[in-house]
């Protein structure tokens, strides 16, 4: 898909249609927002009050409708699927607006250039706010809370109003309902955004998603270990802080993910021990699996984060570590597929963290394969199997005590 900007979206749209039926072709929803914002967006999401003979006639496909609403599309060679949402009248199209979630995508743009804008969106839009369609916008769909704190991820300010619409009412029941997938999808679009830590704070603040949740809500209540390590306190603050730092070196949803709960285990500790967490990194490799699975998480977060756990704490000790444990820890990440992601939850897990050394040349020789570590084959078949694998590491050792991983291209290495 084509990245449009103002400028370009409308003319281009004037090629789908023909003149006397733009002001009966609308652009709706985020599409809208991001023109009036002025920023490029990705998505055109199209309402058009025709007849279903004209979007026939002009090459549109019928889709077979699960819902109320009736789509079309057909592909273009420049920018792939468009979809249209057919409606009968402009009242309907009015209606469906005021249906919405917040003003700011409670917009429609004809492909006239009018714009329709029953709620004041686009004064929304230029002041930053986040507001409610109505009273019962959260009503109609309680997603729309998670929603709200993602967009608040993303920057803007939800309004005084909106707060209490969703602080005045106990959403745990309504949540039962919602498919869990949903909420996490929520959660990781938030993790993308500049500010993925409000979403986790908006949560607490709102006492929204305990359910949902409900690692969130017991951290607060944890210490994060003892303050001479942790000045901040809780492990609430400290997972706060430590997504904080990694945001502000990587936008990948998956490392910040990873940084947020890089002490899931901590949630495991007996009362009793606080303020410290012995085998909290081991306790965190076993939670992973059934948490990310509660959440109905991708394999890899779950992987990525039962490794992240296990490992961060190594990598904290990094400069006084053994080399055979630098390379054993490396072999790890490469299984796990965090080699990018250890070393910055690891930076990030204190104030004025400072990066694993040489991490890039231990990962590079933990990658070479007996030939690259100048091993002939007939030794290495000389060697008991069950040996194997404690001489191959002594060669890695030999190789980074020398200073020289051995290759010319670091990076390729890395890449294979």
């Amino acid at each position: 898909m084509l990245h449009f900007n103002m400028n370009r979206i409308l003319p281009f749209l004037h090629t789908l249609f023909p003149t006397e039926l733009h002001e009966r072709v609308f652009l709706v929803g985020g599409t809208v927002r991001d023109i009036v914002r002025g920023t490029a967006n990705q998505d055109i999401d199209l309402v058009a009050v025709i007849s279903p003979e004209q979007l026939l006639a002009l090459g549109y496909c019928r889709i077979e409708a699960t819902s109320s609403a009736t789509i079309y599309f057909k592909h273009h060679h420049s920018v792939g699927k468009i979809e249209v949402t057919a409606i009968e009248s402009m009242k309907e199209l009015r209606e469906d607006l005021l249906r919405r979630d917040f003003t700011i995508n409670a917009m429609a743009l004809g492909l006239d250039g009018v714009l329709r804008d029953p709620l004041n969106g686009k004064a929304d839009v230029e002041a930053g706010l986040l507001r409610a369609c109505s009273t019962r916008s959260f009503l109609r769909d309680p997603l729309r809370i998670f929603r709200a704190f993602r967009f608040e991820a993303e920057g803007w300010l939800m309004t005084t109003e909106t707060r209490a619409c969703i602080q005045r009412h106990d959403w745990t029941p309504q949540f039962t309902t919602i498919p869990v997938e949903r909420f996490s999808n929520e959660m990781i679009k938030a993790l993308g955004k500049s500010i993925p830590e409000l979403f986790f704070q908006r949560m607490l603040e709102c006492e929204v998603g305990a359910a949902i949740l409900p690692e969130l809500f017991r951290m607060p209540h944890i210490p994060a270990g003892p303050l001479v390590h942790h000045p901040e306190g809780d492990l609430f603050t400290h997972s706060f802080q430590v997504l904080q730092r990694v945001a502000a070196v990587t936008a990948d949803p998956l490392t910040r993910f990873c940084a947020f709960f890089h002490d899931l285990g901590k949630l495991a500790t007996d009362p009793a021990h606080y303020p410290k967490h012995h085998g909290h990194d081991d306790s965190g490799f076993d939670m992973a699996a059934s948490f990310c699975n509660r959440l109905c998480l991708p394999a890899s977060y779950r992987k990525a984060l039962a490794w992240v756990s296990r490992l961060h704490g190594k990598a904290n000790t990094w400069d006084g570590l053994r080399d055979s444990t630098r390379i054993k820890i490396a072999e790890q990440a490469i299984r796990a597929d965090i080699v990018d992601i250890l070393p910055l939850v690891a930076s990030a897990d204190k104030p004025g963290g400072v990066p694993m050394a040489r991490w890039e040349a231990v990962v590079a020789i933990a990658r070479m394969n007996s030939q690259e570590l100048g091993i002939e084959r007939k030794k290495l078949e000389s060697i008991p199997p069950e040996n194997r694998p404690s001489y191959l590491l002594q060669k890695r050792v030999d190789k980074l005590r020398r200073g020289d991983p051995g290759i010319h291209d670091v990076k390729g290495v890395l890449q294979r």
